[in-house]
């Protein structure tokens, strides 16, 4: 009975002490079991002799506390104070002393379990809260690291956007500042205009005004030669009026006698030419013969005049120069400029040739290799002649006024050929004589016994492509004429084409040429030796008679030029300012500085006024090369 009592006592300790196995800790919470085994309590109540001190307590069912009291640790004391009630009792009951001496033994070492599996668990969670802490740690640590990569991350995006809009920023810019800058040269360019249309305005005003002044001077001049004029008259009348008598009674007596001689002379010839007249109409025979004279004379004159021009006319178709030739060594007919021509080929005989003796080409200079290559083609065409080979054809082309012309006709004078000229732009307007003109040319050129040489400036004019579309049928038959006088190798025309734009040439054409050349503008030093050419052509010879035999009895003698000043470095400088001046250009300023020196008062040419008309000329050329540009642009 004591050991039944005290094992429900026991058991109602052990369940209200360790009712709740749930143990709250700050940190978290666990379950455990207060005890290593347990029985079944409706075992231990059915079968109480069963039950020994040493088996565990039975647990009675946890009763139920609506409004527990609880501690700070998390469990309720009042299961804890009832056992506490019981084990009074049980204590005061001197039947149960051994037994209690062995619960609280027994208590003793469960307490002291408890505290070592608690001690354990402390561990345990201690454990288990710093691997929580090195957890909570390690995923700060990771959620930092995440963190740091997302602001990186935000940042690069944030660093790239504002790239991104610096450059848009950047792009908005230029194009704002280029389309100002376009805006800026377009008002600058119609400013410029307008200020050229200001300026030629005023110019124009200006023009006006001087012409006008120079009316008004022209009229005054007049008014005033008519006033003089008047003068003089009246003074002449004053004079006349004075000597009026004895002028009139010489007048009238000389009227009277040269009336009187006048009537005497017509009375005779009337009589003369009425005795004839009389006669001839009074004898028919006489007057037959009379009227058939004058029918016979008028019938012989009318029959020679026209059989003299037709007479002439085919002389001058066989004999005569085509009429597409500008120029020829060569007179109009084989009789004409024969003394001439012994005059020249004497003098040259006496001289010398200057292509054995070196002077080069007279007045053309070109660039060395450029007069190398053409003195070749002189000696190689002069050795042809006198072979009797094949001539070679040749094509010139290059900027205007580089001395094409001027070097085709000294080749032909250093190959000892006849020269002749034409230009391509007088093929066009001949329209369907063309074709016979074309080959009465060829016709002629045959007949020359030295060979010529015949030179087509402006070639591309009636020679350019067939498939033009602006080319007339005529002038594709004046090329067709032209390809067919010239397809095989002549042994008695050399053909020199002259052009400026060579690509506009018909294929067939170029397939006829055989050497072609060069002419580009002249360089420095070419340009130096142009100048000093024409300094003594048109200046220092200027004013010397030209040797003849009647030409210095009429020639008024012009006025020497003083030249003063003039050298080497002058014209260096002049030639180094003329960059992109062509020879003909060249020729030119120093025509201009013959006519501002012969415009100066002493008629002296010196380092100033030289200065003075080479910059003109350049600005000028400058001028002209900017309405060319700007021709080009607008069309």
């Amino acid at each position: 009975m004591a050991k039944t009592y005290g094992a429900g006592l026991l058991s109602a300790l052990a369940s209200a002490y360790f009712g709740s196995s749930d143990i709250a800790f700050s940190d978290g919470s666990f379950n455990f079991s207060p005890f290593s085994s347990s029985s079944s309590g409706s075992g231990s109540a059915a079968n109480p002799s069963s039950a020994s001190p040493s088996d565990a307590p039975v647990e009675s069912p946890k009763p139920r506390n609506d409004n527990p009291r609880t501690t700070a640790a998390g469990f309720d004391p009042a299961p804890l104070e009832k056992a506490v009630q019981l084990l009074e009792k049980i204590a005061n009951d001197p039947q149960n002393k051994n037994y209690k001496t062995k619960t609280f033994e027994i208590l003793k070492k469960q307490e002291e379990t408890k505290q070592q599996e608690l001690a354990a668990k402390v561990a345990e969670f201690k454990a288990m809260e710093k691997q929580a802490e090195l957890e909570k740690q390690r995923v700060s640590y990771d959620e930092q690291k995440k963190l740091a990569q997302a602001q990186a991350q935000m940042k690069s995006q944030m660093v790239r956007y504002e790239d991104e809009l610096s450059r848009k920023r950047m792009q908005a810019e230029n194009e704002h500042h280029r389309t100002r800058n376009q805006e800026l040269v377009k008002m600058q360019e119609e400013s410029s205009m307008r200020q050229e249309a200001t300026r030629r305005a005023t110019e124009e005003q200006i023009q006006a005004q001087r012409r006008q002044t120079e009316r008004e001077k022209a009229e005054i001049e007049r008014e005033t030669i008519r006033v003089r004029a008047m003068a003089e008259a009246e003074g002449r009348a004053h004079e006349a009026k004075l000597a009026e008598d004895v002028n009139k009674r010489m007048l009238v007596e000389r009227a009277n006698a040269e009336r009187e001689k006048w009537v005497a002379a017509i009375n005779t010839t009337f009589e003369h030419i009425g005795g004839g007249l009389k006669e001839i109409l009074t004898d028919q025979n006489k007057l037959v013969v009379a009227v058939g004279g004058v029918t016979a004379l008028a019938a012989g004159i009318y029959t020679t005049r026209e059989g003299a021009r037709v007479i002439w006319s085919y002389v001058d178709r066989i004999l005569g120069q085509p009429s597409l030739i500008r120029e020829s060594s060569r007179g109009k007919y084989p009789w004409s400029g024969a003394f001439k021509r012994a005059l020249s080929s004497l003098s040259r005989a006496e001289k010398g040739s200057s292509f054995t003796n070196g002077n080069g080409f007279g007045d053309v200079i070109l660039h060395p290799s450029l007069q190398k290559r053409i003195q070749q083609l002189a000696s190689a065409t002069a050795n042809t002649k006198s072979h009797q080979a094949p001539f070679r054809n040749m094509l010139f082309y290059g900027p205007p006024g580089t001395g094409k012309t001027m070097a085709a006709r000294e080749l032909a004078r250093k190959s000892g050929l006849d020269y002749a000229l034409m230009t391509g732009g007088d093929v066009a307007p001949l329209g369907a004589k063309a074709v016979t003109k074309i080959h009465q040319l060829f016709d002629w050129a045959k007949k020359s016994n030295r060979g010529l040489l015949l030179f087509i400036d402006e070639a591309d004019a009636f020679l350019c492509e067939r498939n033009k579309t602006y080319m007339s049928e005529a002038q594709r038959s004046a090329l067709n004429a032209l390809l067919f006088r010239t397809g095989d190798q002549s042994k008695d025309i050399v053909l020199a084409l002259a052009t400026n734009r060579p690509g506009d040439l018909d294929s067939a054409v170029a397939d006829r040429i055989d050497e072609v050349l060069e002419f580009p503008l002249p360089g420095e030093d070419e340009r130096f030796k142009q100048l000093k050419l024409y300094l003594d052509k048109y200046i220092a010879q200027a004013g010397k008679r030209k040797p003849g035999l009647f030409s210095n009895l009429f020639q008024k003698e012009q006025q020497k030029i003083e030249v003063k000043g003039m050298t080497d470095d002058i014209l260096r400088e002049a030639a180094s300012k003329t960059e992109g001046f062509s020879g003909r250009e060249i020729a030119k300023l120093m025509a201009s500085v013959q006519a501002a020196v012969y415009g100066s008062e002493d008629c002296v040419l010196d380092p100033k006024l030289f200065r003075e008309v080479v910059d003109y000329k350049v600005a000028e050329h400058q001028q002209r090369r900017n309405f060319a540009g700007t021709d080009k642009t607008s069309s």
